[in-house]
């Protein structure tokens, strides 16, 4: 009898003891195939080169047996790299046509036996080539040299001497086309100070510490201080803003901390960008004082809790935002992924046409209830009878549809104004450039420099948007600050700017 209870312990125990095995078993699957999701979407995003969330949906036919690692992986990315071999075949090689405006120097060469003797020849023709030459940056020496002068029938009267023009560093020797330098080094193309202190003396042999062009960066941020006021009333006179974030390291006495540049941009307009040592909803007080109207941004809970105070602002949401969570389902559930990938398509489809036919506001509204309304109404059934066959916490196309269903109203609301975009991109775009530039300078010194290098970059990418010469607005601007009144400023913001000089152009034409 004691040996049949032994027995049954026994027995009970393994029973025990391979339950807890086949809980772990599944826990360890769940996890592994997760792991899995997320190498295969790093390999195809790096190896494939597909950092977008474009989809040619003629290859998806590799996901549907995947085995996650191995053999099949492999041969994905030897048949993406074998498609792209093909591609670049078939590109024929355009030879780059270089710009009309180049200043031309030509060379004229004739044959040693015409030069002997040209009475011999006639001229028939000519062959041209052309090549691209580059002359060093040179610096130069501007000495401003006064002259002195007294009255002849009265020589004991006080000289007369002219005036210094006005500077923006006073006790200085920094030009404002040195300033314009230095800044565009730093902010457009991300030279971290040290790296230009070392270009300037192995270059030219001048000795100009990062301290020292440090502190000229500030001041001249002073300086454009007004400008970029100007720049913010006149993005917020809009009625449509879109809103983006990203972080930052600064540094205090007590180590480093994180901020953030928030970035509110018009689709044709301004591009504002403003420091914060935060990123909570208060932070948009102060931002968007004043504003009336729609902002477009990402389903960060900040923009919930600041609408919710006022009455007076309509938020939608991102559908680039919505797309890419259905684009990282596609390993789990191809089909499905794919089938709510190609309404999502459609409606971007829309966008492009009312894009490229240069649409009107007014228009663009009664297209898009007209003809997107259907496609989302497509799409949300679709959520609705496929959200409970999917119960799944880990389930990635249980979050993509959740996600898209609790910001339904967020993301569908952009039909009804035709001033909105269907996604943030264009904030994303230009929130960049921070992005690359920490890579090289890192972190922020100070927090108080973080305002100096907002009023620089809002005034460099809104260069870019209005397509001028960030280098030609600045020397420009900077030239003309030391005796600009503020209420002048108003007239020499990049908006204003891109407006005189397209004016002056068609005048000169």
């Amino acid at each position: 009898m004691n040996e049949v209870n032994q027995l049954k312990k026994i027995i009970s125990e393994q029973a025990k003891l391979i339950k807890k095995q086949s809980l772990i078993i599944d826990q360890l699957t769940v996890e592994n195939k997760i792991l899995r999701q997320k190498t295969d979407f790093l390999l195809k995003r790096y190896f494939g080169g597909a950092k977008s969330e474009k989809i040619n949906f003629d290859q998806l036919e590799l996901f549907k047996n995947s085995s996650f690692l191995g053999f099949e992986q492999k041969l994905e990315i030897d048949n993406i790299s074998k498609n792209k071999n093909k591609q670049s075949k078939k590109k024929v090689r355009k030879q780059q046509k270089l710009p009309d405006n180049l200043p031309e120097k030509q060379n004229i060469i004739i044959p040693e036996e015409v030069k002997k003797d040209p009475d011999s020849f006639r001229c028939i023709g000519e062959e041209c080539s052309t090549i691209l030459d580059i002359k060093p940056s040179q610096i130069i020496k501007v000495t401003t040299i006064r002259k002195k002068f007294v009255r002849k029938n009265n020589p004991y009267s006080p000289p007369i001497i002219a005036d210094l023009p006005a500077k923006l560093i006073e006790k200085s020797f920094a030009s404002p086309s040195l300033l314009t330098y230095i800044i565009i080094s730093k902010y457009l193309y991300h030279l971290p100070l040290y790296r230009l202190e070392k270009k300037f003396k192995d270059q030219h042999a001048i000795t100009l510490s990062r301290k020292t062009m440090s502190d000229w960066v500030a001041v001249t941020a002073d300086w454009l201080k007004m400008i970029y006021l100007a720049m913010k009333e006149e993005v917020k006179k809009g009625k449509y803003l879109q809103i983006d974030e990203t972080p930052v390291k600064y540094m205090t006495p007590y180590g480093s901390k994180k901020g953030f540049f928030w970035v509110y941009i018009t689709p044709s307009g301004n591009r504002i960008f403003e420091w914060h040592t935060g990123r909570g909803h208060t932070c948009l007080d102060s931002m968007l004082s004043d504003y009336h109207g729609v902002i477009h941004s990402d389903d960060y809970g900040a923009y919930d809790c600041y609408i919710k105070k006022h009455n007076n602002i309509i938020l939608l949401l991102c559908w680039a935002h919505a797309r890419r969570r259905f684009y990282e389902a596609l390993e789990s559930f191809p089909d499905e992924a794919k089938w709510f990938l190609k309404q999502i398509q459609n409606l971007y489809l829309i966008e492009k046409r009312l894009r490229f036919n240069n649409v009107s506001p007014k228009l663009k509204e009664v297209i898009r209830q007209n003809e997107s309304s259907m496609i989302l109404k497509r799409i949300k059934k679709a959520f609705i009878l496929k959200l409970p066959k999917h119960t799944r916490k880990t389930d990635q196309l249980r979050k993509a549809i959740s996600y898209a269903l609790n910001g339904w109203g967020k993301l569908t609301e952009y039909i009804n104004h035709g001033i909105a975009e269907i996604d943030n991109n264009l904030v994303e775009n230009a929130i960049r450039p921070v992005a690359l530039g920490k890579k090289n300078w890192l972190f922020i010194g100070h927090p108080e420099a973080g305002e100096k290098s907002a009023i620089i970059y809002s005034i460099l990418e809104s260069c870019k948007a209005h397509g001028i010469n960030s280098s030609e607005y600045l020397q420009d601007v900077l030239t003309r600050l030391p005796s600009m009144k503020n209420h002048e400023a108003a007239d020499y913001t990049p908006a204003k700017w891109a407006t005189r000089k397209k004016n002056s152009s068609k005048k000169a034409a």
